[in-house]
């Protein structure tokens, strides 16, 4: 993956994984944190941070 900090924020900030069907959606970290943001494949409610590797 990256070999620094700035290339890995990049990947992976505001990108966030459904916990059903495992579809990325970007979103802001405050929207997520209050629960407004689904799904945008499956209309589930709950979703990951995508993982850093």
């Amino acid at each position: 993956m990256a070999k620094f900090p700035e290339a890995q924020a990049r990947l992976i900030r505001g990108k966030y994984v459904c916990r059903k069907c495992k579809t990325v959606t970007k979103a802001s970290p405050m929207l997520v944190a209050a629960g407004k943001i689904k799904c945008k494949k499956c209309g589930y409610s709950y979703i990951r941070p995508l993982r850093k590797k």
